[in-house]
């Protein structure tokens, strides 16, 4: 904020920042940093200062008689921007200031008579440094500023591995597409399947078997024998809620999974196969401003495949739209109606081609930020899935979790990874600023 030449306060961005990636070279990365951490940087202590000074000649500024109504709005919106900062901003220096006596007190207490009083100072000084990182990641989420989709549902697709590792990406895959379905439950958000194509494994085994055989009684058996749970190939669908892209744009990206396979002469040998999946998760504002010319589209109808009883295999209610200029293809196979399976599947296009209109501009403003998939090449996997080791790695922020089972169940543990993603996206912000304030004052 500046002081106008007329004596009102002229507002600029609390943090004046490009869209948020994670990138893989930050420095508070490399030095282990978190929110508390950062909170004790030199340069945020100063922009914090000043932002609260800011708030009380704001504030000072507002009980003025002098002011017009448009100075009076004005300095309404900006008073408001400032009043949770300024507030979370003293908690922690009240915070701050209680971990201090607790720990002069603490170098006092050092008889064996005052052991008891020395273990409970510890442990509130335990609590108050816990209550001190939740204070300074509340203060850096509002410091942040918020990307424009966050409040937006999204189309979130999964496609199995094409060049690696076989029915084992595909069984990957569909753990994957549970995983998320798991975790919109868990989140309490609505999840609409748009598509569903299942790679069965096995399938084709059997149908040599039966075609040899020609007996129900040995056909029975060597569907027992042959035909696994299966696979996904390829999935998509539209999920809705309370800050739905906020929690899942970082899952975009390749998956790699490690792991022996249950059955076949790898399980024996004790052979650790490597596959790889891909997520794309693509935002949805409730108006996607895309024109889509009829005359560019070409509607194809087929049979709806996988669960669905007597329907399945008896209509062509299902539909694939393809978009002759850019290639791209979407199907909808989820209604029973050709008609909502079509409309449901040009929302979808619409919202593909609303995101690569919002990537051509963020790559033409940022030419250094990464797509979600990029190549698909395995060096640039997001996350690793080690089931030999009972190990989750996300790389890019050199995060290792146990227990994969309770990843793959989609609730505390996932969140917990991905809360982590998020932390880690909302300090890089914060530390971008740093280093452009930085730049500038190096600049003079």
């Amino acid at each position: 904020v500046g002081l106008h030449n007329h004596g009102f306060w002229r507002p600029k961005p609390l943090l004046d920042t490009a869209r948020v990636t994670l990138s893989f070279n930050s420095w508070h990365r490399k030095n282990h940093q978190h929110s508390q951490a950062l909170w004790k940087h030199e340069a945020v202590q100063k922009y914090l200062e000043s932002l609260s000074k800011e708030y009380q000649q704001v504030s000072h500024q507002l009980s003025a008689d002098s002011l017009n109504d448009f100075e009076q709005r004005t300095l309404r919106r900006r008073c408001a921007d400032l009043s949770p900062i300024a507030a979370a901003f003293q908690e922690i220096k009240e915070a701050e200031r209680e971990v201090q006596e607790l720990e002069a007190m603490c170098t006092e207490l050092d008889s064996r008579d005052e052991k008891q009083l020395l273990e409970l100072a510890l442990e509130e000084k335990e609590s108050l440094d816990k209550k001190m990182n939740t204070l300074c990641r509340k203060l850096f989420q509002l410091l942040v500023p918020k990307e424009k989709y966050d409040r937006s549902p999204v189309i979130l697709e999964v496609t199995a591995g094409r060049t690696t590792g076989g029915d084992i990406c595909q069984q990957f895959t569909k753990e994957m597409f549970d995983m998320y379905q798991s975790y919109a439950d868990y989140k309490r958000w609505t999840f609409d399947i748009v598509n569903y194509t299942p790679a069965e494994i096995g399938t084709a085994v059997l149908q040599r078997f039966q075609d040899k055989l020609k007996a129900v009684f040995l056909c029975c058996i060597c569907h027992t024998l042959f035909v696994s749970p299966g696979g996904l190939h390829h999935a998509a669908a539209h999920i809705s809620g309370e800050n739905v892209y906020r929690h899942l744009k970082y899952e975009g990206g390749t998956h790699r999974v490690q792991r022996i396979p249950e059955t076949g002469m790898s399980s024996r040998m004790q052979r650790i196969h490597t596959g790889t999946m891909s997520v794309i998760v693509l935002p949805q504002p409730e108006e996607v401003d895309v024109k889509v010319d009829p005359k560019d589209l070409r509607i194809d109808t087929f049979r709806a495949r996988g669960a669905g009883g007597q329907h399945v295999n008896k209509t062509d209610s299902a539909v694939r739209i393809v978009h002759l200029p850019t290639g791209l293809a979407v199907e909808c196979q989820q209604e029973r109606s050709q008609q909502l399976n079509k409309d449901i599947a040009l929302r979808t296009l619409r919202a593909k081609l609303y995101q690569q209109a919002i990537e051509k501009q963020l790559s033409e403003e940022q030419s250094a930020r990464k797509l979600q998939l990029g190549t698909r090449a395995q060096s640039e996997r997001i996350r690793t899935y080690n089931f030999t080791q009972d190990r989750v790695t996300d790389h890019r922020i050199s995060y290792d979790a146990r227990n994969i089972k309770e990843i793959l169940s989609g609730k505390e543990a996932l969140d917990k990874l991905i809360n982590r993603l998020l932390e880690f996206a909302e300090i890089e912000a914060v530390t971008q600023y740093l280093e452009n304030l930085q730049t500038l004052e190096g600049g003079g």
